[in-house]
C-alpha cells in the first residue's frame, strides 16, 4: 500500500527520483500511465496486471469502454530505475501532466500518482472543502 507525498525534481533529460519508499514497493520496473485529474499513475506490475484484467473484461461493444482503455492503454510505458533511483519518464506522459521540473509524488493505496507541483497544490482541499468531501463519502457508505 502506497501513502505519504514526496517533492522531487525532474532534470532536462526527463529523469525523476522514485522515493525509497515507493520504490520498494514499486520493484525495478513498473507502469506508469496517463492518471485522472492531469497526473501520472504509477502502478506496480502486479496491480497493472489486475487492471489489465479489469480492462479486458470490458465489451468492445462498449464505446465508453473502449475509449477508457484507450486512454490508460495509449500512455502506458514500462519504466526501468536506474542505479540512481530514477526513471525517464516519456515526453508525451510529461507534456500530458504539465512536468516541468518541480513534481510531487504521492502514495494513493494501490498506485503512486505524479503530479506537476502546482497543479498538486491548485488540488489539494482546505477544511471547509475537506467537510462537505466527508459527507458525500458518507452517502456513499464510508465513514470515519
Amino acid at each position: 500500500m502506497f501513502m505519504g507525498e514526496y517533492s522531487h525534481t525532474i532534470d532536462a533529460k526527463g529523469r525523476l527520483i522514485i522515493p525509497s519508499r515507493f520504490r520498494e514497493e514499486l520493484g525495478d520496473n513498473f507502469v506508469v500511465t496517463k492518471g485522472l485529474d492531469g497526473c501520472l499513475f504509477a502502478y506496480t506490475n502486479e496491480e497493472w496486471k489486475h487492471f489489465e484484467e479489469k480492462l479486458q473484461a470490458i465489451p468492445v461493444s462498449n464505446q465508453k469502454g473502449r475509449r477508457f482503455a484507450r486512454y490508460f492503454l495509449a500512455g502506458a510505458t514500462l519504466c526501468e530505475v536506474d542505479k540512481q533511483g530514477r526513471i525517464l519518464l516519456p515526453p508525451v506522459l510529461r507534456e500530458y501532466a504539465n512536468l516541468q521540473k518541480d513534481v510531487v509524488l504521492v502514495g494513493v493505496l494501490s498506485r503512486v500518482e505524479i503530479w506537476d507541483k502546482d497543479r498538486w497544490q491548485e488540488n489539494t482541499y482546505d477544511e471547509d472543502e475537506m467537510d462537505e468531501i466527508a459527507e458525500h463519502m458518507a452517502d456513499l457508505g464510508f465513514s470515519i
